[in-house]
C-alpha cells in the first residue's frame, strides 16, 4: 500500500480499531475504498464505495477574530474613557450601557470558540486535559491581574493581602464558565456524537444535552434569585483616615422604612438581592469587588459614610419583573446582550467571510488574534505601568502622563475630548498596529 493510504479510525468509532484502506479508481470517476477491520476480525473485509470529497484546508473564521478584537477595543474604550464619559461606563444598576456589553460579548465568543476548538481534539481524555489546563491558566492570570496583586498603572507597588484577594475577576469568571460549558460540549460531542439533520427541530434534538444544561442552570438561578431568603447583614467600613474607619454598619429594616428592605425574598435591589447574598456567603465580603459601579448612583443616603460605600438604597420603588441588570446577570440582560452578540457576529461573518470585505476590519482581526496580549498589556495596563516605572523627579511625571496632557488634552483644551482622543489613538490604534506587526511575524500569545 502506498504512503498516505493507511489511516486510523475516526473519532466516532469505538476503541482503538484501525483500518487499512485500499484506494483504487471506481466507476464514473468514483473512488473504491476497501476497509479491513484488523483489530477484531482481520479475516473480514468490508467494501464501501464512496465519493471522494475535495480536501479543503481548514479555514479560520475571520469574523470571530474581528468580533473578539472589537470586544477588546470596547473594553479599553469604556475602561479608560468611561471616567469622563459616564454614559458609556457601566450602568450603576438597572439598564444597559456600552460597557455592559463587553463581558457578555466575551462569554459569547468563548462559547462559539469552544465548538471550533474541540473539533480538533478527537479523544475525550485529551479534550478534558486541554480544558482543564486552559482553565487553570486563565485562573492564574485572573488572580495575578485582577485579584489585587497588580496595582497598575498608577501605583507602582504590587502585592495583595490574602484576606482581601478578589477571587472572581473577569478572567476568573470566564475561566469557570469556560470550564463548565466546555466539559458539557466535550462529553456530549465525544460520547454522544450527533448530526444536525434538516428539520425544524433539528437544533433542539442534536444539541439536547446542551439545552438541558442551559435549562438546569437557568432553573437554579431563577429559583435562587426569587426564592432565597436574604437576612439583614452588616459590614465594616474601611477607609484610612476617615473618622468612621473600622466601624460596623448593619443593614436594618428600620433604616429606610420607605424603601425595599432586607429580610425578604425576590428583591432585586443592591442591598437585598439573593445574588449578593450568595457572594457574601460563598466568597466572603472582604473578597468582593470594592468599587462596584452602583456607588455612582444618586440616591438619598443617610450620611457621608454611606455616600461612599453603602448598599442600603434601591434603584426604584416601581415593580419590575426582571429588569436588565448586569450586576445580577438577570435573564433579560443575558437574553438582550446575547442577542446583540449574535447580531454583531452574524453581521461580521456576512461582511468578512461571505462578502470578503476583510480589509476594513483587519485591525480588529489582528487585535482579536492576539487578544490575550492586548488584554494584559493594554486593558490591564501592564504596559503603561512599565512605562510609568521610568518617571522623572516624581512618580506622577511620566511619559504616559506627558503625552496625555501635552499632545491631547492641552491641544484640544478639553479634558474629556483629550482623554477620548488619547484612548483612541494612544491606545487602540497603537495596539492595533502592534498586533498587526506581531501577526506578520507570526507571534501570538495563546492560553
Amino acid at each position: 500500500m502506498e504512503k498516505g493510504q493507511e489511516i486510523g479510525a475516526s473519532a466516532g468509532e469505538k476503541g482503538s480499531e484501525q483500518h487499512a484502506i485500499d484506494v483504487r479508481p471506481g466507476e464514473h470517476g468514483a473512488i473504491g475504498v476497501v476497509a479491513g477491520a484488523a483489530a477484531e476480525a482481520p479475516e473480514k473485509e468490508r467494501l464501501a464505495v464512496v465519493e471522494e470529497e475535495p480536501r479543503k484546508k481548514s479555514k479560520r473564521v475571520a469574523a470571530l477574530d474581528a468580533f473578539r478584537g472589537l470586544t477588546i477595543v470596547l473594553m479599553i474604550l469604556v475602561d479608560d474613557a468611561g471616567g469622563v464619559y459616564e454614559r458609556m461606563d457601566h450602568s450603576p444598576w438597572n439598564g444597559c450601557s456600552l460597557a455592559d456589553f463587553v463581558m457578555p460579548f466575551f462569554l459569547f465568543i468563548v462559547g462559539v470558540a469552544i465548538a471550533f476548538a474541540l473539533k480538533r481534539v478527537p479523544k475525550l481524555g485529551a479534550a478534558v486535559k486541554k480544558i482543564t489546563v486552559r482553565t487553570l491558566k486563565m485562573l492564574f492570570w485572573g488572580l495575578l491581574l485582577q485579584g489585587g496583586y497588580s496595582h497598575a498603572p498608577d501605583d507602582l507597588s504590587y502585592g495583595v493581602d490574602m484576606k482581601k484577594i478578589r477571587w472572581c475577576g473577569i478572567l476568573q469568571r470566564i475561566a469557570l464558565v469556560y470550564f463548565m460549558v466546555a466539559l458539557i460540549e466535550a462529553f456530549t460531542t465525544k460520547v454522544w456524537p450527533t448530526t444536525v439533520r434538516s428539520s425544524p427541530y433539528a437544533i433542539f434534538h442534536a444539541y439536547r444535552w446542551q439545552w438541558l444544561g442551559g435549562f438546569v442552570t437557568l432553573f437554579i438561578y431563577m429559583v435562587t434569585t426569587f426564592s432565597l431568603y436574604v437576612p439583614d447583614w452588616s459590614y465594616v467600613y474601611h477607609n484610612d483616615g476617615d473618622v468612621n474607619d473600622g466601624k460596623q454598619f448593619t443593614v436594618l429594616l428600620a433604616v429606610f422604612p420607605d424603601h425595599v428592605q432586607c429580610g425578604v425574598r425576590g428583591h432585586l435591589d443592591p442591598a437585598c438581592n439573593a445574588v449578593g447574598y450568595v457572594d457574601r456567603v460563598v466568597w466572603g465580603i472582604n473578597h468582593l469587588y470594592t468599587q462596584p459601579v452602583w456607588i455612582r448612583s444618586k440616591f438619598n443616603i443617610v450620611d457621608s459614610v454611606r455616600d461612599n460605600w453603602d448598599p442600603l438604597w434601591t434603584c426604584s420603588r416601581s415593580f419590575q419583573a426582571i429588569p436588565i441588570n448586569k450586576q445580577l446577570y438577570s435573564l433579560s440582560y443575558v437574553c438582550f446582550t446575547a442577542g446583540a452578540a449574535g447580531v454583531v457576529l452574524s453581521a461580521f461573518y456576512i461582511l468578512i467571510d461571505v462578502w470578503g470585505l476583510r480589509t476594513p476590519f483587519l485591525f480588529l482581526e489582528w487585535i482579536g488574534m492576539n487578544a490575550m496580549l492586548v488584554f494584559v498589556l493594554a486593558a490591564q495596563a501592564i504596559f503603561p505601568a512599565f512605562v510609568n516605572g521610568w518617571y522623572y523627579d516624581s512618580p506622577g511625571s511620566t511619559l504616559v502622563s506627558w503625552i496625555q496632557k501635552h499632545v491631547f488634552i492641552n491641544v484640544w483644551h478639553s479634558q474629556r475630548l483629550g482623554t477620548l482622543l488619547y484612548v483612541i489613538f494612544g491606545e487602540i490604534v497603537f495596539w492595533g498596529v502592534v498586533s498587526g506587526i506581531l501577526h506578520k511575524l507570526g507571534i501570538y500569545w495563546k492560553l
